[in-house]
Formats: structure tokens, C-alpha cells, sequence
């Protein structure tokens, strides 16, 4: 059956306005993307724009560089010294720029000195300033290191003890660690009660040169007492030579784990052997086992007859993995 007229126009103009509807949906969507589109644009341009103000003043700074050959025209005899020194190779370094580089990386940049004709007011000088300022500098670099991360909460700095106080980067005596001195003689210089313990009959041999003071202690400070290391197990670094008394063991002897192995022996040196703090070993164990509280009281039998070293029978007081009363 044929559609009629009417019908067909109506449907003409129904799809028509669909059409127009979807057209201008189309139209707004588009609009409303290119908005963001040149917002991103201008974003882009001031972000490159201030990239570049950026990299101008980074090579404004680096203009203030001159090269530690420049440094060599005038201080030759310096230069010649520390060009012999582990500190040289920063000359060679691909990373940190001029800023890390050579004397430079150390006294700050030279532009200004040059110009002025060797003012040292222009640049950085070690010897005018205070062992804070000096140990700042150098900690810039060493100061993320294992041996450095310590040093501003450790003994020596707080007893106003600088970087340059030992180490000495132009003058060296000694090349490892740019010492002014070889060890053990620099420490002596403060650590004057340490060396006559080492001139006792019964010491580390620190003085035939078998044992280095470091060994020991970090002159940079660590989390311990009196700067000593630890092993990475957390225990003293006693047990990297004695390893035969660290354990762990079934029966642990109280003092060791608790107060350590100085609270029986004199680490660096005794008049009595085995460096222990007292020369009777009865006495030095009757300091604990006298009081009940602190473990086993005193033995039972007289000691003024047969038993007077508490070792003949008590052998393994380091511990023991058979006896609660350490006798084997």
C-alpha cells in the first residue's frame, strides 16, 4: 500500500533534525578539545621557557670555573703534590660537572680570585677557616661514604677535631687516607693514655704494627661507645680475631653478652695477662659472684687451699654448649 504524502514529509523532517541535532554535538565536542589543546600549548611554551632561563644560569655559574691547569700557573709546587693524591682523579670524573672537579671542586670557583689577581677574600681557603667549615666542605663528598656518615655526631667532632687535623690533601705523609702522620703515632698525638697502655707487658700489637688503631675503632664515628665497629652481625669487633668466643653457645656467660669483653679484659693493653683488669682470676670473678642477684653466688670451698683460679675447673667461661656452670 502506497505511503501517504503527508507521512513521508513528516519523516523527511524528522531525520533532517536528527541530523542537525548530531551535527552540532559534534561541533561542540570538537570546540571543547581544542581549548585544552592550545592551554597545553602555552603551558608547553613557558615550561621551555623556563628550562632555558635555567640552563643560562647554570652556564653562568660554570663561566665562574677556570680548570685546575689554571690553578697550576700560579701554585705549581701545590699542584705537582696533589696531583700524586687519590683526589686528583676528580678530574677525570664525568658526573657533578665543574663544580666536582679538580681544586676547584674543594676551594669553589676561581674566576673571581684570578681576576683579582690572587685575592684570596674571591675563593675558598682551608687554612682561614674554622675546623667547621673545613669538615663541612670535605663531608660534601665523603660525607654519604660508610666509613664518613657518622662524623658530625662523633667524639672527635665534638671535641672540635677537623677533617684537616689528620688528613692532609696537599702534604700527605701517608697515602692511604692522606694521613699527616702513619698510625699509630697520629693517634698517640691526643690519645696519650692509649699509648701507654700499648707499652704494657700484655697488649695488642699495635706498636710491632700487627694491629692498626682503625682495626678497632672508626676515627669517623659510629653508633658504639668510644667510636668502636661492629660487625655486620651486630656483635663487637673482638670476635673478627677471637671468633672461637662468639657463639652463639647453649650457656651464655651474662657479662659477655651484656657488658662485652671489657668488662673482664683491658683491650688495649694490662699488666696482667690475657689483659685482664685484675691479676688474681678468683678476685676479677667475685666481683659479680658475691651477689646474688647478679648470678651464681661465690663457690663453696676454700679457695686459700687448693682452688684458686676459678678457670682450673670453670674453662670455658666464655661460654659453653655442655655445662651451665661453664666447666667444659
Amino acid at each position: 500500500m502506497p505511503m501517504p504524502a503527508a507521512f513521508r514529509t513528516a519523516r523527511v523532517l524528522l531525520c533532517s533534525g536528527f541530523f542537525l541535532f548530531s551535527l552540532h554535538f559534534v561541533f561542540a565536542q570538537a570546540s571543547q578539545t581544542i581549548r585544552p589543546t592550545a592551554a597545553s600549548a602555552k603551558a608547553s611554551s613557558t615550561t621551555s621557557s623556563t628550562t632555558m632561563t635555567s640552563h643560562v644560569d647554570a652556564s653562568a655559574d660554570a663561566s665562574k670555573y677556570v680548570g685546575s691547569e689554571t690553578c697550576k700557573s700560579c701554585h705549581e709546587d701545590t699542584y705537582n703534590s696533589w696531583e700524586k693524591s687519590p683526589h686528583w682523579t676528580s678530574t677525570q670524573a664525568k658526573e657533578g660537572g665543574a663544580t666536582h672537579k679538580g681544586c676547584e671542586g674543594c676551594h669553589g670557583p676561581g674566576a673571581d680570585h684570578v681576576a683579582g689577581g690572587g685575592d684570596k677574600s674571591k675563593i675558598f681557603t682551608f687554612k682561614d677557616a674554622s675546623r667547621q667549615q673545613t669538615s663541612a666542605r670535605c663531608l660534601t663528598c665523603h660525607g654519604n661514604g660508610k666509613e664518613q656518615s657518622h662524623f658530625a655526631s662523633s667524639a672527635h667532632s665534638s671535641s672540635d677535631v677537623g677533617c684537616l687535623d689528620c688528613h692532609s690533601p696537599h702534604h700527605a705523609k701517608e697515602s692511604q687516607g692522606l694521613l699527616t702522620k702513619s698510625s699509630p703515632e697520629l693517634c698517640y698525638g691526643c690519645h696519650t693514655a692509649a699509648k701507654a697502655d700499648f707499652a704494657k707487658p700484655y697488649h695488642h700489637r699495635v706498636n710491632e704494627g700487627l694491629v692498626q688503631c682503625n682495626d678497632c675503632h672508626n676515627p669517623h664515628g659510629t653508633e658504639l661507645l668510644r667510636q668502636v665497629r661492629a660487625l655486620p652481625s651486630g656483635d663487637a669487633v673482638c670476635y673478627k680475631c677471637h671468633a672461637d668466643k662468639q657463639g652463639p653457645f647453649v650457656y651464655e656467660h651474662v657479662p659477655v653478652k651484656t657488658e662485652g669483653c671489657s668488662s673482664c679484659h683491658s683491650p688495649h693493653g694490662s699488666t696482667n695477662p690475657r689483659l685482664l683488669k685484675v691479676s688474681l682470676v678468683n678476685v676479677l670473678c667475685l666481683q659479680c659472684h658475691t651477689f646474688p642477684s647478679l648470678g651464681p653466688v661465690g663457690p663453696a670451698h676454700n679457695q686459700s687451699a687448693k682452688y684458686q683460679a676459678c678457670t682450673l675447673c670453670h674453662s670455658q667461661i666464655h661460654g659453653s654448649n655442655f655445662s651451665s656452670v661453664f666447666f667444659k
